[in-house]
């Protein structure tokens, strides 16, 4: 029942928020919406890399002039079901993610960040994947002109001296061997620009044999080993699986599993500070208390949320 109550609740907040568009404007978005259908859907199912990369560059060019048109902020695009659409929880901004495989070998994510406006018009940063030509991906701190690519499929918003910080989870398909899941941080600099990585966001500094902080944190596994990184509301904690390798090379990460144990991070003090240990017991497979594994099949669309009567932050 409580799920069915949830969903109603979604379904009301999307068909209210659409109601604030007026009709032509509602129907244009909607026309606009039938065309990048086709071109969200070859993205992933395109027979060849070829027509991958072709419905891209059209996916690309047809969002853009959506994005355009004033109020776009309010039209979820509900149908894209093969591109993430999340809203930050405080709705002052939307990120769409999504990627283009070439082969097994070559991956790339692609980007913007839609951000909302008093007067409907159009302020969007698109995102450029630098993945390839940066070194020390976990250490730099960038514009969107920067991006360590991923498709995001959560946003935490969290607070520190009146500042806002929005943690993005997100997961690269990257390479045969390996998956990668990231954490980062975007967050607003004096400029009011969006800025992703924060300088020593993700601490270590009480573990018991400390490592230097990292500006987002990186997970990395074995290929298709199904290793979790989730945010758990009550508990208030980032968790994630503990890895091992099967081969006892732990610096080789497509030799890396989950071995059953969770280690995880809390927020305190305007950073994430690290728990080696997020449970003193280790758990049968199923039993972790965790939210459900996240399908990354079937992205779902988070519609503007604000859950304060006057306007504010959650």
């Amino acid at each position: 029942m409580k799920l069915v109550a949830f969903f109603a609740l979604l379904f009301s907040l999307v068909q209210t928020t659409a109601q604030k568009l007026p009709l032509t404007e509602l129907k244009n978005f909607r026309n606009r919406e039938d065309s990048l259908k086709k071109h969200a859907y070859l993205i992933v199912n395109g027979a060849d890399a070829a027509t991958r990369f072709r419905s891209d560059s059209n996916f690309t060019r047809i969002l853009v002039r959506a994005l355009v048109q004033k109020h776009s902020f309010l039209y979820h695009f509900d149908s894209l079901q093969t591109i993430s659409r999340l809203y930050a929880p405080d709705s002052s901004f939307r990120i769409f993610t999504w990627q283009v495989v070439k082969d097994d070998d070559y991956c790339r994510q692609r980007g913007f960040i839609q951000i909302k406006t008093k007067d409907g018009s159009l302020k969007l940063y698109p995102l450029r994947d630098v993945s390839e030509f940066t070194q020390a991906p976990t250490d730099t701190v960038s514009n969107a002109g920067g991006w360590i690519g991923a498709v995001y499929y959560r946003i935490i918003e969290k607070e520190h001296n009146g500042q806002k910080f929005y943690t993005l989870l997100g997961y690269d398909e990257h390479n045969s061997r390996s998956t990668r899941k990231w954490m980062d941080i975007l967050w607003f600099n004096a400029e009011n620009t969006p800025m992703l990585g924060l300088p020593n966001g993700f601490s270590f500094a009480k573990d018991s044999v400390p490592q230097p902080p990292v500006s987002r944190f990186l997970l990395e596994y074995k290929k298709d080993a199904r290793a979790r990184v989730q945010y758990d509301e009550e508990l208030g904690l980032l968790i994630y699986d503990h890895l091992i390798s099967e081969t006892n090379e732990p610096r080789k990460k497509y030799t890396l599993i989950p071995d059953g144990d969770y280690e995880g991070f809390e927020w305190k003090n305007g950073q994430w500070m690290h728990i080696d240990k997020v449970f003193d017991f280790k758990l049968k497979e199923g039993e972790a208390p965790v939210p459900v594994p996240f399908n990354e099949n079937k992205l779902q669309n988070k519609p503007p949320v604000n859950t304060k009567k006057s306007g504010g932050a959650n």
